[in-house]
């Protein structure tokens, strides 16, 4: 057995707004009031699943840049 195994690349997948993210959870509000969100400091009473202020589609945008990051950097080490 090798000690090495080629690993698949993720798949493609088209990133639509509002679709990654269920926060119908009652953990993600805050009822203490709105705080800057952690990605634009606009203010919001969500609260992502650290328990950090964000708004949905803030959080959600900085995952799908972070999926292509590393997307892109497997391709690139792939060559």
């Amino acid at each position: 057995m090798s000690g090495s195994r080629r690993r698949r690349a993720p798949p493609e997948r088209e990133y639509v707004p509002g679709t990654l993210l269920d926060w119908t959870d009652s953990r993600h509000w805050d009822y203490d009031g709105p705080r800057p969100c952690r990605y634009c400091d606009i203010p919001t009473r969500l609260r992502d699943s650290h328990g950090s202020h964000a708004h949905k589609t803030c959080a959600e945008d900085a995952l799908a840049r972070q999926a292509a990051e590393a997307a892109d950097a497997y391709q690139n080490g792939q060559s």
